[in-house]
């Protein structure tokens, strides 16, 4: 995660600890799920990392559309790019929306290789085509919002 944070040049904000992953997603009732895409050791990076990529996501549900899925995250690390990890790693997500459902992510935009990614799996942009913007609420803000 930490790698997707600096792809991303936002290593700063990451805040979460092993505990809350550990607890957020391998308890009884986990908030998210996760695949990890792993080599054998014999392909290990430089650094000794057998796990190279991975994707989070969580269950969702859309007022119009029904059960969905939001992928939070989908990384590989970039000496196994251009493999079909990432491909893969998409395709597991897809499997586990199952029939009727659908996928929702978010890309920067200046991320240009998945700004060219996933329009070529036959994804398309909301915002483009709905207008729809994606908004966030958190820390003080939303404790305020949640005062009566």
């Amino acid at each position: 995660m930490q790698g997707l944070a600096e792809h991303e040049k936002l290593a700063d904000r990451v805040k979460i600890t092993q505990k809350d992953l550990e607890q957020d997603g391998f308890s009884k009732n986990p908030f998210f799920h996760s695949i990890i895409a792993e080599v054998p050791e014999y392909h290990k990076t430089k650094e000794g990392h057998t796990k190279i990529g991975y994707a989070l996501y969580f269950y969702s549900y859309s007022s119009w559309k029904g059960r969905a899925i939001y992928m939070e995250d989908l990384y590989v690390m970039p000496e196994f790019r251009g493999k079909g990890i990432g491909k893969a790693l998409m395709r597991k997500v897809a499997q586990v929306t199952g029939p009727g459902c659908r996928l929702n992510f978010t890309i920067l935009n200046w991320n240009k290789s998945s700004l060219d990614f996933y329009p070529n799996q036959g994804c398309f942009d909301v915002k483009a085509d709905l207008g729809y913007h994606y908004m966030i609420c958190e820390g003080e803000v939303l404790q305020h919002v949640a005062q009566p």
